[in-house]
């Protein structure tokens, strides 16, 4: 498809504009390095000393040379074994952001009668948070295991499965269409990695935020540069 650049930062591919919002039902977005401005694996693992270690894996697992994402984060996640709950508060207060945008979005979108879905590779202890802060409808993430107030190094399995990868996240988007009663033509899907792309791919609207080059090449839009509400920019 021939990539057209409206201004600098934004380009769409295979798309005729305006949009209208009101087209869309629903609007799915990853978390990390998406919404948010870290990768909460490897802030975690900075308590530790592990950042640098975890932050290679994921940054391969984002990228794609990682085909294995539950490997990669079982792998990740054994590293971080004895941060403490009190760790990750920290962490959420002192590091994590929305990114610019997201708010904005978010309220336009939801003004505009779309729901709203969190699904992450990331973890229970940053979603939840963040769907209370921007009135998110619906998450999916993964949980961490935690004893005696201290991460074990292993996650909980919840009834959906182990863990939320990119298989889970294009089956969470469906299976929140089939409950709204929607097509999945009428969700926009906003992810960064290669695990965003099983979502996207089913979406009628995929856009690529900040993304990695195998996301971007895939995508209907790449917003590069600015913030995520630079996706209203396409819309009448």
């Amino acid at each position: 498809m021939r990539v057209i650049e409206l201004e600098p930062g934004l380009q769409i591919a295979g798309l005729t504009l305006p949009l209208h919002l009101q087209d869309f039902k629903l609007i799915a977005f990853d978390m990390d390095s998406t919404l948010i401005n870290i990768e909460c694996v490897d802030e975690i693992a900075d308590a530790v000393g592990k950042k640098a270690e975890v932050a290679a894996i994921t940054e391969a697992a984002m990228r794609g040379e990682i085909t294995d994402y539950k490997a990669s984060l079982r792998q990740r996640v054994a590293l971080l074994k004895g941060v403490t709950e009190a760790q990750i508060d920290q962490l959420y207060f002192e590091r994590l952001r929305l990114n610019p945008g997201a708010a904005e979005l978010v309220t336009a979108c939801k003004q505009a009668g779309l729901k709203v879905l969190l699904v992450s590779g990331g973890f229970t202890h940053f979603t939840d948070r963040v769907r209370d802060q921007l009135g998110i409808d619906f998450t999916r993430s993964n949980q961490l295991e935690v004893q005696d107030g201290a991460l074990t190094g292993s996650m909980v399995d919840q009834a959906w499965g182990d863990i939320c990868d990119g298989d889970e996240k294009r089956t969470m988007l469906l299976q929140t269409c089939a409950q709204l009663g929607i097509a999945p033509t009428q969700v926009i899907a906003m992810g960064d990695g290669a695990n965003d792309l099983p979502m996207m791919g089913v979406a009628g609207l995929s856009v690529a935020y900040h993304a990695k080059a195998a996301v971007r090449e895939q995508a209907m839009v790449q917003i590069n540069s600015g913030g995520l509400d630079r996706l209203l920019r396409l819309f009448a």
